[in-house]
């Protein structure tokens, strides 16, 4: 946590520190704390406290891709404080994180790529003034830690992870952009299957599974996209057995050879079995795949380092 003095005022104006009750949430979750607002010199007017959630989010653009910061949740705490010289202030606040907040910590370690932040924010005189900036970890859902497992259980190996701008097909969306988690797929699939990216779409009653094959292209096939899409509610989801779902949906796809295999599953074609067996689990795949990622650097430094880049954009 990092106290920041409020430009607008200049020297001995007031500063401003947002301090959360906890780092850690889940989609879905309300994230608690103060924002504590220390008066300087003088005495201040300070016409509205604003939170909002931030995340980095990649837009493609023809043939180029650029990123930037962007806003995805904004919550007046206050309006019309008047902080007198000297004097402490603290305000409480609930903030909402919204059911398709990108994952940034999966198997208890942060997800490498993955930001989400807490900025505050003091509109003073009309004029916004950026403050605080806090990290959130969003940790998954059960039921997208289950499918997280079963990853592992598989062997896939993790590439990268990033969110991208845009809105996916056949699946409803509030937020303008979708998180991408990338694998390496397990060796029997070598040189057939070059990457899969799973993608969760959640709401309050389900989740929404989306898989996307890279096909690699051989002499006598063409290579291309596959799509898998899967439905269920989070209760479903928690028992599926997702594995053999996986499993037999890229198998499917690297012995037929078709562009295209899109499916909507719904709690069917053997989702109601009971538990399936854990695997090494996401946070091996994650801690193994990033050692090559970031060659050697400790995460939480890679977390530190991609918030100083929220400081070279501007919201959205």
């Amino acid at each position: 946590m990092f106290k920041r003095m409020l430009s607008a005022f200049g020297v001995g104006g007031p500063s401003v520190d947002t301090v959360l009750d906890s780092p850690h949430a889940a989609p879905g979750q309300v994230v608690t704390g103060q924002v504590r607002i220390q008066g300087g010199s003088a005495d201040a007017e300070i016409g509205q406290v604003v939170l909002s959630l931030v995340t980095r989010v990649e837009v493609e653009h023809g043939d180029h891709e650029y990123g930037g910061v962007s806003e995805f949740m904004r919550v007046v705490v206050q309006q019309g404080v008047r902080v007198a010289a000297g004097q402490l202030l603290a305000i409480p606040f609930q903030l909402p994180i919204p059911w398709e907040t990108p994952i940034t910590a999966v198997g208890g370690a942060p997800l490498p790529g993955m930001t989400v932040g807490v900025r505050t924010e003091l509109v003073i005189a009309g004029a916004p003034d950026k403050g605080d900036l806090d990290p959130v970890l969003v940790h998954p859902l059960p039921s997208q830690d289950a499918v997280l497992n079963a990853f592992g259980q598989l062997g896939f190996t993790f590439r990268s992870a990033d969110v991208e701008a845009g809105r996916l097909h056949g699946v409803p969306q509030e937020l303008g952009f979708y998180q991408e988690i990338e694998f390496f797929p397990p060796a029997h699939f070598a040189g057939r299957i070059q990457q899969v990216e799973l993608t969760f779409v959640a709401n309050p009653h389900e989740l929404y599974v989306v898989l996307e094959a890279d096909k690699r292209g051989g002499m006598f096939s063409s290579g291309g996209d596959a799509f898998g899409h899967f439905r269920l509610s989070h209760q479903e989801a928690q028992v599926a057995d997702w594995a053999s779902s996986i499993n037999g949906w890229l198998s499917q796809i690297a012995e037929r050879g078709a562009a295209m295999h899109g499916y909507d599953q719904h709690g069917h074609h053997g989702h109601h079995g009971g538990h399936h067996g854990r695997g090494p689990g996401m946070g091996t795949v994650v801690a193994a795949g990033a050692a090559g990622v970031v060659g050697g650097m400790v995460m939480g430094e890679m977390l530190d380092d991609a918030f100083e880049d929220f400081g070279d954009f501007g919201g959205e």
